[in-house]
C-alpha cells in the first residue's frame, strides 16, 4: 500500500512540476493563489481565510485562498507571487521548500488567467500567524476528512441569460461556504492529491494512512 502510494505521490509532485514549468514559459500575466496544505492536530486539512466585510468589491466576505496578484517584472514566476501574498495576509514566511507546484491555470470571469500553487505548511500548532487585519476577518481549516464526506459538497448551477450557463462545486461547513474558483481550485487539489481510489471516491478512513504518508513527504 505505502510503495503504491509514494508512486502516486511521485507522480502528483512531477505534474505539478510540470504545470510550473508550462507557467515559465507562457509570456502572460498571470494571478496566483496558494493553496495550503496543513495538519490539524495530525489531521490532514486545508487552510483558507474569511475575508474582510469591509473591504471594497464583490469578493469581500468571501472564503478564499491567499490571492498574490498579478505576477510582474519584479517577481520571478507564480510561485513568488503566491508566496509574497501569504506572507502579507498571514504575517508569515513560507519558503520555496514547501511548495510542491502548480496547478492547471484556472480563468476568472474578467477573462484573468489563475496559478494556483500548492504548498505544505506541515502542523498548524508549528506556526504564528499576524494576520493583516484591513484583508483577513478570520483564519481557519477544514480537515480532508470533512471535505470528503458527500453531505457536505455538492454543485451550483449558474444561469446566463434565460439559459443553463456553467456548474461550480460547491463544499460546506457550519459557519462558512466554499464557492467560486476557490471550489474548483480546492476540486482540483482533492482530486490530485487523494489516492486513485481514495476518500474523495469512497470513505477517508480507508486512505487516510495514504494521504498522511503524501502530505509528510518532503518536496522532490
Amino acid at each position: 500500500m505505502l510503495r503504491d502510494t509514494r508512486i502516486q505521490h511521485e507522480q502528483t509532485i512531477c505534474s505539478l512540476q510540470a504545470n510550473a514549468a508550462l507557467y515559465a514559459r507562457e509570456e502572460k500575466s498571470w494571478d496566483a493563489v496558494l493553496v495550503c496544505l496543513c495538519a490539524v492536530s495530525g489531521d490532514p486539512a486545508l487552510l483558507f481565510t474569511f475575508r474582510s466585510t469591509k473591504l471594497k468589491g464583490r469578493h469581500k466576505g468571501d472564503v478564499r485562498y491567499f490571492r498574490g496578484g498579478k505576477k510582474d517584472r519584479s517577481v520571478r514566476t507564480v510561485v513568488d507571487t503566491a508566496l509574497r501574498e501569504a506572507c502579507e495576509e498571514l504575517g508569515i514566511h513560507i519558503t520555496e521548500d514547501k511548495v510542491w507546484g502548480v496547478l492547471k491555470p484556472l480563468h476568472d470571469m474578467s477573462g484573468m488567467m489563475i496559478a494556483p500553487v500548492i504548498a505544505n505548511l506541515g502542523p498548524l500548532e508549528a506556526l504564528s500567524f499576524r494576520p493583516n487585519p484591513s484583508e483577513v476577518e478570520e483564519i481557519f481549516t477544514l480537515t480532508f476528512e470533512h471535505l470528503c464526506q458527500p453531505q457536505n459538497r455538492g454543485y451550483t448551477h449558474f444561469r446566463t441569460g434565460d439559459r443553463y450557463g456553467y456548474t461550480l462545486p460547491v463544499f460546506h461547513s457550519p459557519k462558512h461556504r466554499v464557492w467560486g474558483l476557490t471550489a474548483v481550485a480546492l476540486d482540483h487539489t482533492l482530486k490530485i492529491i487523494m489516492p486513485p481510489n481514495g476518500p474523495y471516491k469512497t470513505s477517508f478512513s480507508v486512505s487516510k494512512r495514504c494521504l498522511w504518508f503524501n502530505m509528510t513527504q518532503p518536496f522532490l
